[in-house]
């Protein structure tokens, strides 16, 4: 019995393997074609760079100057940690209300933030558009609005689940203690909340930092460009591509928010466990 789970284990371990390079390997060949000159590229896409074809770091200084690049990395990261902070902040106090506090308001609170994670994007993003555009939310400011609202519905069902595992004992002894809710919650409840909030900054920020749609549609991209959009302009006309600078940019992009990932992935099964207790 024994030889025999080692054998399935060491072949599910080879299956695992070789999946994760399948996922692996479109990202190692952005990274291998973005030191490659643009004729090469096209021509071998699968092929390391050699001597003739290797340009050291010139697609990155020419994919930087052409969009603008260190901007839209402002502009991108201004959205993602203040989005990634309001969300965490209103959805930790409002998951918190709603699993102390039992009513019919609170009930359709959490019904309403769960029929948002069903609704698909595509149903709302005119309405959205002309709604933004009506109160002025074109604006790296505005947008973090948008994304709050959009964000809430995962980051609720989570924070819900893990407050239920929280004993209510633990917040009684702080009021007790002449806490205020408001105190009970910051200095009781919201460190609790740790693994939970990490991993909702995780999932958020992967979202945000990556997307492309929801800031073309609500931002002034004449004023205001995230990475994914500045990107898109290094196709020129006629369908014309910057293939060195297009692949350097993108592992510019990559880059920060897998650093963050990386730093951050031991609290990620941690906090969806927390977050899938059923009280």
């Amino acid at each position: 019995m024994g030889v025999r789970k080692a054998k399935h284990g060491g072949l599910l371990t080879a299956i695992f393997a070789v999946i994760s390079v399948i996922y692996v390997s479109p990202i190692l060949i952005v990274l291998m074609n973005s030191f490659k000159k643009k004729g090469y590229i096209s021509k071998y896409p699968f092929q390391l760079p050699t001597e003739k074809a290797f340009v050291g770091l010139e697609n990155y200084v020419e994919g930087i100057r052409k969009i603008g690049f260190l901007d839209a990395f402002k502009n991108s990261l201004f959205i993602t940690v203040m989005s990634v902070l309001i969300i965490i902040l209103c959805t930790s106090m409002c998951a918190w209300y709603i699993t102390r506090v039992k009513n019919k308001l609170t009930s359709g609170m959490y019904y309403l933030c769960l029929f948002s994670m069903i609704v698909p994007f595509q149903m709302v993003m005119f309405t959205l558009s002309k709604i933004a555009d009506m109160l002025k939310l074109g604006n790296p400011v505005g947008i973090i609005i948008v994304y709050l609202g959009f964000g809430a519905g995962l980051a609720v069902f989570m924070f819900c689940g893990f407050v239920k595992s929280i004993p209510l004992e633990i917040e009684e002894a702080a009021m007790i203690d002449g806490c205020t809710p408001i105190q009970t919650f910051f200095r009781v409840v919201l460190p609790i909340l740790r693994p939970t909030c990490i991993t909702v900054a995780i999932l958020q920020a992967m979202w945000i930092w990556n997307d492309y749609l929801l800031p073309y549609l609500v931002l002034d991209i004449k004023k205001y460009k995230t990475i994914p959009i500045a990107i898109q302009y290094l196709k020129g006309g006629y369908g014309s591509i910057d293939m060195g600078a297009m692949m350097a940019m993108l592992v510019l992009a990559i880059v920060p928010i897998v650093i963050f990932y990386m730093a951050c992935q031991k609290y990620i099964i941690e906090g969806v466990v927390a977050g899938a207790v059923k009280g």
